[in-house]
């Protein structure tokens, strides 16, 4: 029997190592052919997320002309390089538009095909519209991939596992409040994609408490509004009379930042430069929570400093007070915060152009208002500032600060879990709303269908409704009978729905702190107990601890996810190589 690898996902993960398998293959296989099986229920290319039935309302959150599923020369990966297309050349679109998703689905398609066409003679594809139920098989022999529907299993010689995001069970806290709706009629949305979750339940007019201000609770906001037949006449919202009301909060308790509206110029900062592969070799893997305050995040914290001084002192040194070489020297020898502090305060006058992580992280910390309405006025004067400065390149430092944020997560992918922490503050910073979509929300706040919470947001279960309530605004609450949690599902192990990561769990699968699969950083190999790699099993994406950023890359910035792809790709071909005894071309 020819080899067989199988690929259990084949949205743009699996899709990507198709394109890097043929890339590689004609200088890594060659010989006896090679049977590609590629398991997904849905369509090859877009997968679940980017599939052709969701609503046309719905946006990419990057610019079309930063998408793109091909490889540069700054990969740093031992593939070729095969050079393509993003999404705003091949659609011919404006590189400053936020595409829908339905036409990044296309894209994923065409990528799709074109792939498997670069594939070399020998090598096929068969793609299995079904579920794949579990793995089995010894360590050091044939894999078995069981299929949903098939009585018997697909023969692996290998097999990679690109699950992409998956739904899960839900948290003790969830699972409360599900049973406490069922009790007492009221609704209850549990973390989901949102183009999936049923929305129809929440009514016209009613409040809906919403927990959660990232990317899910925009697709909520759109749904629910021009998805319910409204629509914008300038900064104006025109309501349908079918909307509910939305009372949305969170720990921080406002949207994340919004996308930066403007392009790069001039010289980019050096990264890496206080956090790159050196000091990755120095730290061990594994180093979440507490541990990655202490070793890691003084590293990251400097690296975010550099690049968002440097882009300050080049672009605008009217604003500065101290030359770049002076400055550069002094903030290398820095030792610590206060170091940092006293340089700082001496060479940048103005406070607003001083780099403030914690503040950026948390703004309404400590904030109190006195009134529920003045709250509102509050928030959307955030929102308008923030929307201003992340559209003036007089605030490019920024930019500088978003470009270190890709270097540094480029090399947290190389260290394994580094908790959920990062995650988190990566996206509120770095991969927030298009502009239009918080113009939107300021749009609907003075419309009356949206109202802020604040930070800290609680939600209790009392007197037959929701409770929510925020210290932002002491002595407020109010009360819904219906509640959304509006972020993704926790991509764990132990809570998934996906049959197959739970039958890894259940086999012993080795999970960090946070549930994630761990994986090899080098080339996605599924660890045990032990640490040692599984010579016939390979894991990419979010469920795992070598997650990247964004859902697609940028092009021209490193692309953690190609190298993973590239490394994987080699080792499987490598492996399925040496299985059928091909020569090397």
């Amino acid at each position: 029997m020819r080899p067989q690898l199988v690929i259990v996902g084949a949205g743009p993960r699996g899709t990507g190592l198709i394109e890097r398998i043929a890339a590689n293959a004609p200088t890594l296989y060659a010989g006896s052919g090679l049977d590609i099986h590629l398991v997904d229920p849905h369509p090859p290319g877009g997968g679940r997320i980017w599939r052709q039935a969701q609503s046309p309302l719905l946006w990419m959150n990057s610019h079309a002309e930063d998408v793109t599923m091909f490889t540069d020369e700054t990969v740093p990966m031992d593939g070729p390089v095969r050079e393509g297309p993003t999404l705003h050349e091949w659609a011919g679109l404006d590189g400053r538009t936020f595409a829908d998703r339905r036409l990044q689905g296309r894209y994923l398609r065409w990528f799709h095909e074109r792939s498997l066409a670069a594939l070399p003679p020998g090598i096929t594809v068969h793609h299995h519209p079904r579920r794949a139920l579990r793995v089995s098989g010894p360590r050091e022999g044939r894999q078995q991939v069981w299929l949903e529907g098939r009585p018997r299993p697909l023969p692996a010689d290998a097999v990679v596992l690109a699950l992409g995001h998956l739904d899960s069970e839900p948290e003790p806290e969830q699972a409360e409040l599900a049973a406490y709706a069922r009790t007492h009629g009221l609704v209850h949305l549990p973390p989901d994609f949102t183009a999936d979750s049923d929305l129809s339940v929440l009514r016209p007019g009613e409040p809906v408490l919403v927990r959660g201000f990232g990317l899910a609770f925009v697709d909520l906001m759109v749904l629910l509004t021009e998805g319910r037949g409204g629509r914008y006449e300038g900064d104006v919202y025109v309501p349908s009379g079918r909307e509910p009301v939305l009372y949305a909060g969170s720990r921080r308790g406002v949207p994340y930042h919004a996308k930066i509206g403007y392009d790069w110029t001039g010289p980019r900062p050096p990264l890496p430069r206080f956090f790159g592969p050196e000091q990755v070799r120095e730290l061990s893997a594994g180093r979440g929570g507490d541990e990655f305050r202490r070793s890691i995040w003084p590293l990251v914290e400097k690296e975010l400093g550099f690049a968002h001084y440097h882009r300050l002192f080049d672009a605008h040194p009217g604003r500065t007070a101290m030359n770049w070489a002076d400055f550069e020297e002094k903030y290398a020898a820095a030792t610590g915060p206060a170091e940092v502090a006293a340089l700082v305060s001496a060479a940048v006058p103005d406070p607003a152009d001083r780099l403030d992580l914690a503040a950026l992280d948390r703004p309404l910390d400590g904030v109190r208002h006195a009134s529920y309405e003045e709250f509102q006025e509050g928030l959307r004067g955030h929102i308008e500032a923030d929307l201003s400065r992340r559209h003036d390149p007089g605030h490019s430092a920024d930019l500088g600060v978003f470009l270190g944020l890709l270097s540094v997560y480029g090399q947290l992918a190389r260290l394994g879990d580094i908790g959920s922490w990062w995650h988190g503050f990566f996206s509120y910073l770095a991969s927030g709303p298009p502009g239009p979509r918080l113009r939107q929300m300021l749009a609907l706040s003075r419309a009356g269908l949206l109202k802020f919470v604040g930070a800290g947001m609680t939600v209790t279960a009392e007197d037959g409704v929701f409770r929510a309530a925020s210290p932002t605004v002491p002595g407020f609450s109010v009360t819904a009978r219906a509640l959304v949690e509006a972020r993704l599902p926790e991509p764990t192990l132990a809570r998934a729905r996906d049959a197959l990561l739970r039958g890894l769990h259940a086999d012993g699968a080795v999970e960090t702190p946070d549930g994630l699969l761990r994986v090899d950083p080098g080339d996605g190999r599924v660890l045990d107990g032990a640490g040692r790699p599984h010579p016939r099993r390979f894991a990419l994406g979010p469920y795992t601890d070598g997650r990247t950023p964004g859902a697609f890359t940028r092009p021209r910035t490193g692309g953690p996810a190609f190298r993973q792809n590239d490394a994987t790709a080699r080792a499987a071909l490598v492996l399925l190589r040496d299985v059928g005894g091909c020569a090397v071309a």
